[in-house]
């Protein structure tokens, strides 16, 4: 007898609270394996596919491609066991298998000791969609926190009270968890409390609310039409469309405000005369070796400069009103992509010579070109490299990447009039600035900082003093 197993959307890591659909990768009525992905999703972080646990008959999806889903919401139900189109069976044993990935919630390695537990149903009168259940015993299996039962068969309903008879509305707290559902039904003006949840101990899904909804909708078709009326206008805003915050545009918002709020934070700039260290990479790639960004290059004379300011590679701790100096320097640098601003982070970068540094940077940036970023790659940063001088500009006071202490924004290259060794020329000049939080160090520091990344600029050869 086939079981439909609930897969809920997984703790994807990295503090992560929710997801959206990008694109569902099964179809109602698909067999899926253990660990075959079902539908990719993008966090504020990357895009990821996400597996199943179970193999078995696809029954239900939950959420349209496009919406978001909290983590612990439903993602799709599988019938474990339940007969394939082919006539084969989805997992003859029965059982609803185990998972090898690493999923918060799953990824056990078999499936867990299951008790099985009659218990009488309690008499239900008919609900207001017109549905009721009969008054027998029901069987229930319990599979752990994660795996609930839905259903016995594959082709049978959800046996539960989608939406609750009269005498169910109660005084006490709503048994809602996920604030999606509580959004979809606040949208359409739907009472909770009205509600009898499918879920464990009563929870009210969101499947729960869609079905009340749908049911809503019927009568609303059947029921006779009234005289016409004014119709009041949905709030827009004038002459404008509203954009919702979410996804990664959803996340730069919240971190960056989240920086405005807790970081004191100052900028000071230079301009640097750069013409010797455009020679020193132009000399570097002529030798026919792997070519050196001048990202690299000022990725390079970054970290030699966190080397004598260690104060700028920290992040301060409010709660302890400690500041912690890092010892390994994370390196992230600013790129804009078709989704928006993403923040890649180069791992050791004070371990790396100028061909790693450049080989990473390559490496990252068509991931983020791409969207194939992960988690892991994104975060974890303790100073940040802005070049927003590919933008066309010359200057920028950027917003520090919180919990980081500072980021250095670097200018475009272009020539201009400078006096070199006492006489007017025209060199390549860069405005260099540096954005720092004032708790962890003063302006002498911050200065000293941005002095010696100018002077190595205009003198590369100062560099070598550390290499």
């Amino acid at each position: 007898m086939a079981q439909v197993l609930e897969f809920r959307l997984p703790d994807l890591g990295e503090g992560l609270t929710e997801a959206e659909i990008v694109r569902w990768l099964v179809e109602v009525g698909d067999v899926v394996a253990v660990d075959q992905p079902v539908v990719e999703v993008e966090t504020a972080k990357a895009m990821v596919d996400v597996p199943c646990p179970y193999a078995g008959v696809v029954t239900a999806r939950f959420g349209e491609e496009g919406s978001e889903l909290p983590v612990g919401a439903p993602l799709i139900t599988v019938a474990v066991g339940a007969a394939a189109p082919g006539g084969s069976t989805a997992d003859s044993d029965g059982s609803a298998g185990g998972s090898g990935n690493v999923l918060v919630g799953y990824g056990t390695s078999e499936a867990p000791a299951r008790r099985r537990r009659v218990r009488p149903a309690p008499a239900v009168p008919a609900a207001a969609n017109g549905r009721s259940i009969a008054a027998e015993p029901s069987e229930e299996l319990d599979d752990g926190p994660r795996a609930q039962t839905v259903g016995r068969d594959a082709s049978g309903a959800i046996a539960a009270v989608r939406a609750g008879a009269p005498e169910a509305v109660v005084d006490g707290p709503v048994p809602v968890i996920s604030p999606l559902v509580r959004r979809l039904a606040r949208e359409n003006g739907l009472d909770l409390k009205e509600l009898t949840g499918s879920g464990p101990d009563g929870l009210i899904l969101r499947a729960d609310v869609e079905y009340a909804l749908r049911a809503a909708a019927v009568q609303t078709r059947t029921a006779p039409v009234p005289a016409a009326t004014p119709a009041t206008a949905p709030a827009t805003t004038p002459g404008g469309t509203r954009v919702p915050l979410k996804g990664v545009r959803g996340a730069v918002a919240d971190k960056l405000s989240r920086s405005r709020t807790e970081i004191p934070d100052a900028t000071c700039w230079v301009d640097a005369d750069a013409t010797e260290l455009m020679r020193a990479r132009a000399a570097m790639n002529a030798t026919g070796a792997p070519k050196i960004s001048l990202l690299a290059l000022l990725a390079r004379i970054c970290t030699a400069a966190l080397a004598r300011f260690p104060e700028l590679n920290s992040t301060v701790d409010m709660a302890a009103r400690e500041i912690v100096r890092l010892d390994a320097v994370h390196l992230g640098f600013a790129a804009q992509t078709e989704r928006g601003l993403v923040v890649p982070v180069v791992k050791d970068a004070h371990a790396r010579d100028a061909e790693a540094l450049s080989a990473e940077f390559a490496r990252l940036t068509e991931a983020a070109r791409t969207g194939t970023l992960t988690p892991a790659e994104l975060t974890g940063g303790t100073f940040t490299l802005n070049n927003y001088g590919v933008f066309g500009v010359d200057g920028s006071t950027p917003i520090i990447n919180h919990p980081e202490a500072a980021m250095l924004g670097v200018g475009r290259i272009i020539p201009k009039p400078w006096v070199h060794e006492g006489e007017l020329a025209v060199r390549q000049v860069v405005q260099l600035s540096l954005t720092f939080d004032h708790r962890v160090c003063d302006g002498g520091t911050a200065g000293g900082f941005l002095r010696y990344v100018a002077d190595c600029v205009e003198q590369p050869a100062v560099l070598l003093r550390t290499l």
